[in-house]
């Protein structure tokens, strides 16, 4: 595959979705974006109306639906309660011992959510507190999330792999009056000691009042009398019991924070509301996703990430979709559970991260052909660029030739998906295809000024929409530096990309992920595109490291294949076959050969990690590593 392979979608496909003629949608989004976002916006049940779609007089501040009323959880679960919809099934959840299974339906779903969201009125949590949610994947998390929405609090998820330093971090950044946790959580058969972390990180808090503990391993746990409470033991008594009315919040009222790393080492606790969210996920899951009241959704992501809160809880739910949580990883106890549980379940559509596709191409096709996949229509990927290989492989191996594969771009601070291709449009392996409707894209120089196409240059979105970021928690100096001071009146996305004749985005890497190798900007991504598709790399990650002549010289680290083995010979094919694919500029100077890359739990590749342990430096927290 090269930069101009086009993939038309599968007719199977086009014959079922939610859009025909995705031309056509795209230009009149564009050409009356507001109006296209009010007519999504009217799809959903508001208490109170909106005054204004979208009101820029205190721009970059920009509010959206302004003067209306209303709750996300009204839309994500109360208003299925009266139609069919109220006894389909919401949520199925798969433990990591896969023989435990828990199932809800929307009717179901909506009585945990009110037991929750009771006990949390008992403990006065109330509208704009913030609750700290730090648990794994359990269905716990929904009726949490929801719950803190459904009474008007703010909740702050935190991925279930961070430290305890860490979690003090967000919790007291964000000020949480009571944090809800388990006493551990499952990883590949081992137990993760999640409540001795919360204890740690609580130990000094002056803001929280109490802990929720879920019990999910047996283990044993200290409790603290004044604080601590099991969850099971606080659903018997009668605070838990009765009827928990959905609180209506004004559209711009917050609905969650969600931390992000900043260039500073302290991470950004990024706003976002319940007004244009849930019109912007509502839009994006049925124009972009394609989802059909049939079908059953799984996005394998972790809501403690921008793509799990948005894409395994809140859009599904608002869609009135089945969604399908699995609590362990693609490879534990066997590299095929994915592919058993899909076909177990019937899966529709699936949404995961290029990491978790890039290593389960590495065990090879047997462990996906053993399975009948036949259930699944499209296949969804974010979190970095899907290399040309690995968009084949998932293209071949997994969809069978018969699912349209979608790669997507957004990230925490826009809530919601920004590029994507729609799943009638014709696909370029590699790209992150289009603006979703109603967004405009631009690529630019260092004064601002947009670049030819085929140029390499800073991403900007051109355009407000719905489910942006607000500000960042209580540092709204720090929100307009960041986005919105290099170029005025547009944001900036910190990404490097560039537009090719046809209109496709093609992402380079994060600005700082960009590598000047003797003045020349060299994109983490676009070398590992180039070394990936050496037919002995499975996996591979790029740094640059300081060169004496060059300024920084490209370093890779490689996972290889079953069946190849590290030597010189290899490393200069890689070499070679990099100047043939990419660049003689791109080069790798050296390469090094491992059984495994460092990653979060979420499949994201610590490339901090690897450049500290190249130049013999302290790595740094290392707790969100899932090895």
């Amino acid at each position: 595959m090269t930069d101009e392979t086009i993939v038309d979608p599968p007719q199977p496909v086009v014959d079922v979705a939610n859009v025909g003629d995705w031309n056509t949608l795209l230009e009149s989004a564009v050409a009356d974006p507001e109006g296209f976002w009010e007519a999504e916006a009217q799809e959903l049940e508001w208490s109170k109306p909106w005054d204004k779609v979208l009101d820029r007089s205190d721009a970059p501040f920009f509010k959206w639906f302004t003067g209306a009323r209303t709750n996300i959880v009204t839309n994500a679960v109360d208003r299925h309660l009266n139609t069919a919809r109220r006894n389909k099934l919401a949520l199925i959840w798969v433990g990591e011992d896969t023989s435990k299974v828990r199932t809800f339906s929307y009717f179901s779903l909506a009585r945990e959510v009110e037991q929750m969201a009771n006990i949390l009125l008992s403990m006065g949590v109330r509208k704009g507190d913030v609750v700290t949610i730090y648990l794994p994947r359990i269905p716990e998390l929904f009726f949490a999330m929801l719950a803190c929405a459904k009474i008007g609090a703010v909740h702050s998820v935190v991925f279930a792999g961070y430290s305890s330093e860490a979690l003090n971090q967000r919790i007291d950044g964000s000020e949480s009056k009571v944090v809800i946790t388990v006493d551990g959580s499952w990883i590949n058969g081992k137990v993760f000691p999640m409540k001795q972390i919360v204890d740690d990180a609580v130990k000094f808090s002056p803001t929280v009042e109490n802990v929720i503990v879920v019990r999910n391993t047996e283990s044993e746990v200290t409790m603290d009398p004044t604080r601590d409470h099991w969850y099971h033991e606080l659903c018997k008594l009668p605070i838990a019991k009765g009827r928990c009315e959905t609180v209506q919040v004004d559209a711009e009222d917050p609905l969650f924070i969600l931390y992000t790393s900043g260039s500073t080492g302290k991470p950004k606790g990024v706003v976002h509301t319940h007004g244009g969210y849930q019109v912007h996920l509502s839009a994006t899951m049925k124009y972009c996703m394609d989802i059909h009241e049939e079908d059953r959704w799984w996005c394998t992501a972790d809501p403690g990430w921008i793509t799990g809160t948005s894409y395994v809880i809140y859009a599904p739910l608002l869609r009135g979709a089945t969604t399908f949580m699995a609590e362990g990883s693609p490879v534990f106890p066997y590299p095929d559970v994915w592919w058993q549980l899909i076909e177990h379940y019937g899966i529709n559509s699936m949404f995961t991260a290029p990491t978790a596709i890039r290593t389960l191409m590495r065990f090879g096709d047997a462990w996906v052909r053993k399975h009948d996949l036949s259930s699944l229509r499209i296949l969804f990927s974010a979190g970095e660029p899907l290399n040309p290989e690995a968009w084949q492989w998932f293209h071949d191996v997994v969809g069978n030739g018969k699912c349209a594969v979608i790669d997507t771009w957004f990230q925490t601070e826009t809530g919601a998906m920004q590029l994507t291709s729609l799943p009638t449009m014709p696909k370029k392996p590699g790209s992150a295809g289009k603006p979703i409707p109603g967004q405009e894209v631009a690529v630019v120089d260092e004064d601002g000024k947009e670049v030819p196409p085929g140029t390499d240059g800073f991403l900007v979105l051109k355009n407000p929409w719905p489910s942006m970021l607000r500000t960042l928690y209580k540092e709204p100096e720090r929100y307009v530096d960041t986005y919105w001071s290099k170029y005025p009146g547009v944001y900036l996305t910190g990404d490097s990309a560039r537009i090719d004749e046809d209109g496709y985005v093609w992402i380079i890497g994060r600005t700082d992920d960009v590598i000047k190798v003797s003045g020349h900007r060299i994109g983490t991504a676009e070398v590992e595109t180039a070394v990936g598709s050496h037919p002995a790399v499975a996996e591979c990650a790029a740094i640059g490291l300081p060169h004496e002549v060059k300024g920084n010289a490209i370093h890779m680290v490689v996972v290889l294949h079953t069946g190849y083995e590290p030597s010189k010979d290899l490393i200069a094919d890689i070499r070679a076959h990099v100047a043939e694919t990419l660049s003689p500029i791109a080069k790798p100077d050296t390469i090094d050969f491992v059984e495994k890359l460092p990653k979060t739990r979420s499949g994201k590749i610590m490339r901090r990690v690897l450049k500290a342990r190249a130049l013999g430096e302290d790595e740094g927290d290392l707790s969100t590593l899932d090895d």
